[in-house]
């Protein structure tokens, strides 16, 4: 185990090599002066220039301006947001508690439903409720993601107005930030109105997190299913059942556990998918996580931001992944390779 961790971490630290690398590339492959990509400064004067290009290392050679590059980024000294003249990884600690809130609770809610469904569809196979549980799958895998999001914002919001369209809480309440998060910060706070605040933020996330969460929770349905129907065709699980054992004693003491071990892995997988999908559906519900940030930058040419987003999201779809690797290797020895 320890040598299958040290080849992991190796591995992730390639990447990592690899991911700076290519963000401090894009200083370069950016139209405009290669100066202002890096510090995002506009009119910048000749006497500055001087002093930014020795404080970049801009005059030395390529590997020490990857050096400097590194630990800027280490320092947080990251460049100025060409829109707003900030430290763009303050705007990004600004805006990815949104993000992370929205992805979790997807997650959840696609591991909530698509768990039971994937294992009720294995074990009634063949048969009626798989069939139907299959097909909703395939249609939920198939949704476009734009079309799927106002199709529900036609229905529950414009039509029966039950739920809010953009936004994470009403302007009627003000809460006071501690996390980032909004429901725990709700939750935290001592405002009078807390209970109203705390209804009306789930209601704003509702149509986002279903929206969100539909792609994942098909995949959970048929990664689930397979593998439980894999599971129940092995010998222990026959032998199980001819020692007398009753179908739910066989399926939860032997077929669950070994069935769920390979979902471990999928959940790192769908994290991914979900950070990036976010950026379509914070785009149309005005949820302002680093997704509808990095759409802006995008339009607005604002190439520090595009650079110091790209490398916050993949660092951290990046750290998940492996994060999952590895517990799904502790949990499951047949993973292991020494």
């Amino acid at each position: 185990m320890f040598h299958y961790l040290l080849r992991r971490l190796f591995l992730l630290g390639f990447v990592f090599v690899a991911l700076t690398i290519f963000a401090f590339s894009l200083g370069y492959l950016f139209p405009g002066d290669v100066l202002g990509n890096f510090t995002g400064l506009r009119n910048i004067s000749p006497a500055e220039e001087i002093v930014l290009r020795q404080q970049l290392g801009l005059d030395q050679s390529y590997w020490q301006q990857y050096i400097y590059f590194n630990q800027r980024i280490l320092d947080g000294n990251w460049a100025l947001s060409f829109s707003s003249q900030q430290n763009v990884l303050d705007e990004i600690i600004n805006v990815m508690p949104a993000t992370l809130e929205l992805a979790s609770y997807a997650l959840l809610l696609s591991l909530i439903v698509g768990i039971p469904l994937g294992i009720i569809a294995a074990v009634r196979k063949d048969k009626w409720l798989d069939k139907l549980i299959s097909g909703l799958a395939l249609v939920g895998y198939s949704i476009p993601i734009f079309w799927w999001a106002l199709l529900l914002i036609m229905v529950f919001s414009l039509t029966l107005g039950w739920l809010p369209t953009s936004g994470r809480l009403s302007v009627l309440y003000e809460i006071p930030t501690m996390s980032g998060f909004m429901l725990p910060d709700i939750l935290l706070s001592q405002v009078p109105y807390r209970e109203e605040a705390l209804v009306d933020a789930i209601r704003h996330l509702l149509l986002p997190a279903v929206v969100l969460a539909t792609y994942p929770t098909t995949v959970m349905i048929r990664f689930t299913r397979e593998s439980m129907l894999d599971v129940l065709e092995q010998n222990y699980i026959k032998t199980a059942r001819a020692k007398g054992l009753t179908r739910l004693q066989v399926l939860y003491t032997h077929g669950l556990r070994n069935a769920l071990l390979p979902v471990t892995r999928q959940v790192g997988l769908q994290f991914s998918t979900l950070i990036t999908l976010a950026m379509i559906t914070e785009v149309i519900f005005s949820w302002p996580g680093i997704g509808s940030w990095l759409i802006d930058g995008i339009y607005q040419r604002n190439f520090p931001a595009i650079q110091g987003g790209l490398l916050v999201v993949s660092s951290l779809v990046i750290a998940v992944n492996m994060f999952t690797e590895i517990l799904h290797t502790m949990l499951n020895p047949l993973a292991r390779k020494f």
